[in-house]
């Protein structure tokens, strides 16, 4: 049950007792964020990460000294939020799972999260949900042949990912031939690794949508924002995006789309 609570004229809340209970796994800089939000709804925001030094800690949020891979300490943290979301995809998800199993809410849902957690789960979800998606393919880390094959059909260059922790330039190889392989490193390929292999695809604009979707299916969309990269990074925002009317209704709904199609909770 979540506290009652009143609201002043300025939006605050009036009420000592929080009208809810957000538990958020990880204390970076998007954690901090929701904190800052969070206290003029009258929200209590509390963080499960290992850091005291974290930035939402350091901004005020009650703090849970804890480890995102260890069970336990998730579902204890659990018991005590009206619902559970994340700063991060470093959470197993087979503790999700086990999450909800345990009767807790988690927002956004397990499956949800693993698109985000896995390139190759993502590639294949939106695929078979009939998205356009670049050619790919699932390969052994580090067989050639596979690779070579890959390449006969869709041509050089290949871009090699990492399917999981890659980020900021981090994760993604473009390999120009297959002579260039040996200097594809993700940090050390673990027996069984997988590589997610697609087809180089020659990009004019890449635009972003920011969509707000709510558990009841009710969802929002920003303003369409053209991203600049620069080695795999984001360097640059511009919005609006340089492009017409129907082109940002025609990307506001493809991203709708599929917010629903994988039915994401909260910020996609």
């Amino acid at each position: 049950m979540l506290a009652s609570s009143g609201v002043s004229m300025n939006g605050t809340a009036t009420s000592n007792s929080p009208t809810a209970v957000v538990g958020m796994v990880g204390g970076g800089q998007l954690a901090r964020m929701t904190h800052q939000a969070a206290i003029a709804l009258g929200i209590e925001l509390r963080v499960l990460t290992a850091s005291a030094t974290d930035p939402a800690v350091r901004a005020g949020a009650t703090f849970h000294s804890g480890h995102p891979g260890d069970l336990d300490e998730l579902l204890a943290f659990a018991r005590g939020c009206d619902v559970v979301t994340f700063d991060h995809e470093q959470v197993p998800n087979e503790h999700l799972h086990a999450l909800v199993a345990a009767g807790h809410r988690v927002r956004p849902n397990p499956f949800a999260k693993h698109l985000a957690q896995d390139k190759i789960v993502a590639r294949r979800t939106l695929a078979d949900a009939g998205f356009a998606v670049p050619a790919f393919a699932e390969v052994a880390a580090g067989d050639a042949e596979a690779v070579a094959r890959f390449a006969d059909e869709h041509g050089w260059p290949v871009v090699v990912k990492a399917p999981s922790g890659g980020y900021d330039g981090r994760g993604v190889q473009v390999v120009d031939h297959l002579r260039d392989l040996h200097e594809v490193d993700f940090g050390g390929s673990r027996p069984g690794s997988l590589w997610l292999l697609e087809e180089r695809v020659e990009i004019t604009m890449e635009l972003a949508v920011v969509v707000v979707r709510r558990p009841s299916g009710q969802s929002m969309t920003y303003p369409v924002v053209e991203t600049v990269q620069r080695d795999g990074i984001c360097n640059e925002l511009i919005m609006p995006a340089r492009i017409s009317e129907s082109l940002a209704a025609r990307a506001e709904a493809l991203a709708v789309s599929i917010a629903e199609g994988i039915d994401a909770t909260g910020i996609l």
